[in-house]
């Protein structure tokens, strides 16, 4: 990159949507902008840029999935790749970490439960299907206290089939304890859980369950280790990329220092190309959040156009288990509150893997 010749917007990796530009069917014209030598003729993909001191614009049309923007002066050039999330609408996702005990239950008692929905864990977000439409995405560990998805049956196969449409597993981590556990992880260690939790998801619920987009416990995990959930298949990951409060460095972010957390924080998503993964911001952890207050976390949340239309819901397993210490009374109330808020406002429920980001009509590469 040219110290004096430089793109300053949009930013490398971002995902524009006609919140940046003038959408039609065949592109969307966006306007890019920089600093070059003063006086410069500038000219952005080919066409003549605008310029008054040391400052350019240049209004584009990007007509791919994937863009290459290019500036050139002279001989200096300047270089990066935003995407066109073509068609981007209104939508959510609701994702649950750190879940196995429900799988423990079925287990330990296979024969209480003729279906995965006589179990009241499954029976609620069934029933958060088919009140509001919501697809829901499970994050499950490998093990816990005396149980491991060894002695999970496939009873139940064939019913996870059948409802995969709106209901998903994926890898989050072995187990729940110690905290972070994957802040210094190496490929083999991700790779070796990954694998083994996925093997046993294919093998007791089937392919079809599975997702493209998952969290790692924590969030959090260096780009060697990173690369390993790439190579496995995996194409998005979620963070928590809001570091207000935060001291130092944003530490459920991944690898990402504070400055890119707070700027990914800004939009719905952003790729990086060196991992090349897809980043999608946590909207909410609702756990955290009290009940009467979600309503305006979430409208303060999506305040902003490149904020409002991708909403990623988050909760936790634990918050629902009364033998837990972490056990929320009105948690079930909450999950209802955030669904209610986003249904209110039309919101359409996907998952992130579904065409992309959730669109399913998108430009050709």
């Amino acid at each position: 990159m040219s110290a004096s010749l430089r793109i300053t917007a949009p930013r490398e990796g971002d995902v524009l949507t006609r919140q940046d530009g003038v959408e039609s069917e065949r592109n969307l014209t966006i306007t890019v902008s920089g600093t070059a030598p003063e006086g410069a003729a500038v000219r952005v993909n080919g066409r003549r840029a605008w310029g008054e001191g040391a400052v350019f614009t240049c209004d584009i049309p990007l007509d791919r999935k994937r863009n290459v923007i290019v500036a050139e002066a002279g001989d200096e050039r300047d270089a990066l790749t935003v995407w066109w999330n073509k068609g981007s609408r209104k939508r959510y996702r609701f994702s649950v970490d750190d879940n196995i005990q429900f799988l423990k239950d079925l287990a330990a008692q296979p024969s209480d439960y003729r279906s995965l929905f006589d179990h009241w864990y499954l029976a609620f977000w069934r029933e958060m299907h088919q009140e509001f439409g919501a697809k829901i995405h499970l994050n499950i560990y490998y093990q816990t206290d005396g149980f491991d998805l060894v002695q999970m049956p496939d009873t139940w196969r064939d019913e996870w089939r059948e409802n995969a449409h709106w209901l998903h597993l994926s890898f989050h981590a072995l187990q729940d304890k110690p905290d972070r556990p994957y802040r210094h992880a190496r490929y083999a260690q991700i790779a070796h859980d990954l694998d083994l939790v996925c093997g046993h998801i294919r093998r007791f619920a089937g392919d079809e369950v599975l997702s493209n987009t998952t969290t790692v416990h924590w969030a959090e995990c260096p780009k060697e280790a990173i690369r390993a959930l790439r190579d496995r298949g995996i194409r998005q990951l979620i963070a928590l990329f809001n570091v207000q409060g935060y001291e130092g460095s944003c530490t459920t972010g991944y690898y990402h220092d504070r400055t890119r957390c707070a700027y990914c924080d800004t939009r719905g998503a952003w790729y990086d190309a060196e991992t090349d993964l897809m980043f999608i911001r946590c909207t909410s952890v609702i756990n955290a959040v009290a009940l009467d207050a979600i309503p305006t976390t979430l409208a303060a949340r999506t305040a902003t156009p490149r904020t409002a239309e991708m909403v990623e819901l988050l909760i936790h397993e634990q918050y629902f288990r009364k033998e837990l210490d972490l056990y929320q009374p009105d948690v079930l109330e909450k999950v209802r509150a955030a669904l209610r808020w986003v249904t209110e406002r039309s919101y359409a429920p996907v998952f992130w893997g579904d065409g992309f980001l959730g669109t399913p009509d998108v430009p050709s590469d």
